[in-house]
């Protein structure tokens, strides 16, 4: 299989941690007779430095023209720190989500047995806890009509949804519902606002057209409760915008580290992958982020090329370096690999898994992942 993909390094610890997905990407190419073409493209404060725009026209041009795009990080603390600033990083991610129709956003959060010590939370908690957040992803406040008076002084964000933009994020959500659990739980707040009651009406209708799905309500201020109370109930998830960006930060503490957790943004057209931190500016060329969230967004992007046996042997090579003891710094600070060794840790795992020599040993990893 032949596949173009568009990479956008981003911002901060952003080109580290792709790095290492497209060294997986390579690994699993070379094992399995693939090839992937990568074109790259600015976005960000990289791009903001160099053309003045956080989202040049020819990213969205190259997006357009490739299979898919792997994406690492936005945002830089010269902006974060000035909200003044006309120009911001964001602007980019948020007008390609629009160029592109990305309009579902799809993380998946899973626990880790070794690595339930680094949750705040009871062991017994964090048991089978396997779910997925759809969040909307182009609509709501963030897209709404903002203003400021003269003074300064009264601000507002205007939310605003329609059926067809709830009803194109659900079917996906409904979907992958059939596939897993059967189980779709709405978040909303639909007891004070409108556009909540707009969402539940149509998720109620939509129901019937999948019998085999159970469907259940909660508000988000109740969700965001039983996230930490009870994560193990959750199936699939579905909300909107604004809500989705809270609870899906809120889950990945479930995970240990929020280096861990993948995200993939699907619409009608190219579909993105990235890993739900931020930049991470303060590690930044330092060679010590966690790239295991790339690199398990990447085996999204293999499940979407339909290489679902691939992405299997990424997941399999992560979860064996969270057992080994091999992770970064966020979650062992003091027995630590660098982002470059995780790398080439699960490389080691693909390759050596393929050619039936069983698991890698300590011993047998090459010098440079040895710390």
């Amino acid at each position: 299989m032949k596949k173009k993909i568009a990479v956008i390094l981003g911002d901060g610890i952003g080109p580290e941690v792709t790095q290492q997905s497209i060294k997986v990407l390579d690994t699993i190419a070379k094992q399995y007779h693939h090839e992937f073409v990568y074109e790259h493209a600015l976005m960000g404060a990289i791009a903001i430095d160099e053309t003045g725009n956080p989202l040049p026209d020819e990213t969205v041009k190259i997006c357009k023209q490739n299979d898919a795009i792997l994406f690492g990080a936005i945002g830089d603390p010269k902006y974060d720190n000035d909200p003044t600033a006309k120009v911001r990083p964001e602007q980019g991610l948020l007008k390609l989500r629009k160029e592109l129709g990305l309009f579902a956003n799809i993380r998946p959060v899973k626990t880790y047995t070794s690595l339930q010590h680094l949750t705040p939370l009871k062991a017994k908690v964090l048991e089978d806890v396997d779910f997925v957040i759809f969040r909307e992803l182009t609509g709501g406040i963030y897209f709404g009509e903002k203003t400021l008076s003269t003074d300064g002084m009264v601000a507002t964000d205007n939310c605003s949804y329609s059926v067809m933009e709830i009803e194109r994020v659900a079917h996906l959500a409904f979907q992958y519902a059939q596939k897993r659990r059967k189980k779709l739980t709405l978040v909303d707040k639909a007891n004070v606002l409108e556009t909540s009651r707009l969402w539940r009406r149509t998720v109620q209708a939509m129901a019937k057209q999948y019998e085999d799905v159970v469907v259940d309500y909660l508000f988000v201020d109740n969700a965001a409760m039983q996230i930490i109370i009870n994560p193990a109930q959750f199936d699939v998830v579905l909300t909107e915008n604004l809500f989705g960006d809270i609870i899906s930060d809120e889950a990945s503490v479930l995970a240990g580290s929020l280096g861990l957790l993948p995200s993939a943004s699907v619409g009608n057209t190219v579909a993105l992958f990235e890993p739900i931190h931020g930049s991470y500016p303060q590690a930044k060329g330092k060679d010590i982020a966690n790239p295991m969230g790339s690199i398990l967004s990447a085996a999204m992007l293999l499940d979407h090329f339909g290489l679902t046996h691939e992405a299997g042997i990424v997941r399999s090579a992560v979860n064996w370096c969270l057992t080994s003891g091999f992770v970064t710094k966020d979650i062992d600070p003091m027995n630590s690999y660098t982002t470059t060794a995780i790398g080439d840790l699960v490389c080691d795992y693909i390759e050596k898994q393929l050619h039936g020599e069983g698991h890698v040993h300590h011993e047998r990893l090459h010098k440079s992942t040895i710390i």
